[in-house]
């Protein structure tokens, strides 16, 4: 009788950025900020309703997707997932060679031996099954299969969070280890900022859909320009007691509804310095506070300053 109201949820929305041979870009956000759908975008998993996404120029939708799948490659977040339990981790890492022609027999043996050494796992560990290792020792074999076609980008997707933190420390170490030898790009999705201040050389902040700033890892930790990200590091838990003390900035509201954006600045109904009849009109653009550093704010705090907002 009545037909049903479609809402449409931009949860990608004007992301602009280029990511530099051999470099690890980190991106971080709350939960449902566009971080994992940013990713499915950029392997073309899902398709775009508007833009472009180049890979070394070209458009990844005029690249052979055969080609494509060999080059870029991706690890999920939860790699028992990804892996089907009635297959030997000889298949799970052999499989993209079988499809791709690559090996087949005894060089398929020999090839999948030498990616568990490389992921530090053991040469006969290729005849067990996914439900016989540990969560760390998944995310090893996921890694040595998006390996496995040597491959110029990979997307890592919360690769870590599953994981305790001594296990956390290894696979990050492993990853940082594989990228220098091979040269490999990554793009490191994550809600941890520790986590993406130990592997990334730059740092995005996501935030209802939008890049709110961007900047080498060094010059966002040490002068955030931007609110939002003055709000997550202060939430970083203090290393020891004798360190510094950070006060933890509140931010009023919940985050807004994707299928009913604010406008102006997406951020200025939850902002402590938002300016009304500016911030809550006019949205901002992507802009250079100092060099590669960007942000999207019509007031960026400046290097070294702080918020004058309600701390707890």
């Amino acid at each position: 009788m009545f037909s049903p109201v479609e809402a449409h949820v931009r949860a990608v929305d004007g992301v602009d950025m280029k990511i530099h041979r051999g470099e690890t870009v980190g991106i971080v956000g709350e939960s449902g900020c566009g971080k994992t759908t940013l990713g499915r975008l950029v392997m073309g998993l899902i398709p775009m309703t508007e833009g472009t996404i180049a890979f070394e120029g070209e458009d990844i939708r005029d690249i052979n997707q055969k080609e494509l799948r060999r080059r870029l490659q991706i690890v999920f977040q939860d790699p028992g997932g990804s892996m089907n339990p009635r297959m030997s981790v000889r298949s799970i890492i052999g499989e993209p060679l079988i499809i791709n022609g690559l090996a087949d027999g005894a060089k398929l043996t020999k090839k999948v031996a030498e990616l568990l050494s490389v992921v530090g796992l053991k040469p006969n560990h290729m005849n067990r099954f996914p439900h016989e290792f540990s969560g760390g020792q998944k995310q090893r074999i996921a890694l040595a299969r998006a390996l496995s076609l040597d491959p110029d980008f990979i997307l890592l997707d919360e690769p870590t969070s599953a994981l305790d933190v001594s296990v956390q420390a290894q696979v990050l170490n492993l990853l940082d280890s594989i990228q220098k030898e091979r040269g490999l790009t990554f793009i490191f999705i994550t809600h941890s900022l520790n986590v993406v201040n130990h592997i990334s050389d730059r740092v995005g902040v996501m935030y209802l859909g939008k890049i709110v700033e961007i900047s080498e890892t060094d010059e966002l930790f040490a002068n955030p320009a931007h609110p939002y990200t003055h709000a997550l590091l202060s939430a970083i838990p203090q290393p020891s007691v004798d360190a510094e003390k950070t006060e933890r900035i509140v931010l009023s509201g919940d985050v807004p509804s994707p299928a009913n954006p604010p406008n102006g600045c997406s951020f200025h109904t939850r902002c402590p310095i938002a300016v009304k009849g500016k911030c809550d009109v006019d949205e901002p653009e992507l802009q250079s506070v100092n060099g590669g550093h960007k942000v999207a704010c019509h007031f960026p705090v400046e290097a070294g300053g702080s918020l004058p907002i309600h701390t707890e």
